[in-house]
C-alpha cells in the first residue's frame, strides 16, 4: 500500500510510490514551482556571516597532523 503525504508546495495529498513520478509533489506543476523557487534563489540556506574584511583563518591555530 502506498503512503500518503502532503505536497510540500500546495499541501494536497500526494502518493509516495513509484507510480508518482513527481514525488514528493502531487503534480508536475508543484514540482516546477518548487524548482523555479530554488532557481530564482527564493529559498536560501542560512550561513554564518563572515566579515569580508577579516582575513583571519579560524583554523590557523589548530595543530596539524
Amino acid at each position: 500500500m502506498a503512503r500518503k503525504i502532503r505536497c510540500p508546495q500546495c499541501g494536497k495529498d500526494a502518493v509516495w510510490s513509484s507510480d508518482n513520478p513527481w514525488r514528493p509533489f502531487c503534480s508536475e506543476r508543484c514540482k516546477l514551482i518548487d524548482l523555479g523557487a530554488w532557481a530564482s534563489e527564493s529559498y536560501r540556506i542560512p550561513t554564518e556571516q563572515n566579515d569580508p574584511e577579516s582575513d583571519t583563518d579560524p583554523d590557523k591555530d589548530k595543530p596539524r597532523s
